[in-house]
């Protein structure tokens, strides 16, 4: 049994994970006001919390003072009467907002003393993040082993599905991470989309640039940051272009693409078969950003990743994991 190492630095807490989710670390800043107290703080960050369970009022703070549950980094307990310095750092539990509920599973396809791989569904977000908190990969995962220090090796985007690698402890999770870091994990990835004639394989290189707020990426000139090789395009048949037309309607011929992403930024897969000419089959932002009050979990968008491959930072043998399905329905 390899020996855990628990230090404190980045990511830690002096509060427990609690039912899966992280504790809030809030900073005081120098411009907050005179002498703030620990009530005046921590309220000012609940009742500004643009997703606020309805529940979470006076009642529920006075309940988190009460339990101890609002702490210093060192863990002293604050009561609501503490005063506070700018610089210090807060620890406390934030109540989640109602969520709707994924309607899939997330399989597990390999587990053993130091990893997990999951095969994450479409809408589901790898980490807690804005309105989906609960309904993550993460925080669903955390519930269902009970696991508190899983945590995601890299991220899918919410609407991708497929392969998901997390670690189960501390003390092996930057060996992994260095992996996509470093670039050492080859990623293949299927797309559903128009029939395009291309000559494959094909070479996409290009500069992406999301800045935060943005809805869609772009492409733009400067030095290439984003590269994506397609490895096939293959027609589909009578029967899967039948059940692709059964979920999203009349569609021109369709193929699935098999594309090999070397470098990970965000939407580059959907912004390169976008600018292709041939944008992922149910996909909500490109071409056309759809009313996020309009999704539909029954309808995913079909980008999924399929296979990672890569040789095992803590025993150096090849690993190899597929997802098991495309998602098409829940």
């Amino acid at each position: 049994m390899r020996k855990r190492i628990v230090q404190r630095g980045k990511g830690y807490s002096p509060l427990p994970i609690k039912d899966g989710l992280n504790p809030t670390r809030a900073r005081v800043p120098a411009d907050f006001g005179p002498a703030p107290t620990a009530w005046d703080f921590v309220w000012h960050l609940i009742s500004t919390q643009r997703h606020r369970h309805p529940d979470d009022g006076p009642a529920a703070l006075q309940d988190r003072f009460a339990s101890g549950s609002i702490v210093l980094a060192d863990a002293t307990p604050l009561s609501p009467h503490s005063i506070l310095t700018p610089g210090t750092d807060v620890y406390f539990y934030r109540t989640p907002a109602p969520e709707e509920p994924v309607p899939y599973d997330i399989p597990v396809l390999y587990e053993d003393e130091d990893i997990l791989v999951a095969d994450k569904p479409p809408f589901m977000a790898t980490m807690p993040r804005a309105s989906h908190i609960v309904e993550t990969a993460t925080v669903r995962l955390r519930r269902a082993t009970g696991i508190d220090e899983l945590s995601p090796v890299h991220r899918l985007d919410r609407l991708t599905s497929g392969v998901l690698l997390f670690t189960k402890h501390r003390a092996v999770r930057g060996a992994y991470q260095t992996l996509f870091s470093q670039r050492r994990v080859h990623k293949t990835y299927q797309a559903i989309a128009a029939y395009g004639p291309f000559d494959t394989p094909l070479q996409w290189e290009s500069r992406i640039e999301k800045s935060p707020g943005e809805i869609q990426g772009r492409l733009v000139d400067g030095p290439i940051n984003a590269i994506t090789t397609l490895g096939s395009v293959t027609p589909l048949s009578a029967s899967e272009q039948n059940t692709f037309e059964a979920i999203h309607g009349p569609q021109p011929p369709l193929a699935r693409y098999v594309l090999h992403p070397a470098t990970g930024k965000t939407h580059q897969l959907r912004l390169h078969m976008w600018c292709a000419g041939v944008p992922i089959l149910g996909d909500p932002v490109y071409p056309t950003i759809l009313p996020a009050e309009d999704e539909d979990m029954t309808i995913p968008m079909h980008l999924l990743a399929k296979r990672i491959e890569f040789a095992d930072p803590l025993s150096g043998q090849p690993r190899a994991f597929v997802s098991n399905g495309d998602w098409s329905q829940p």
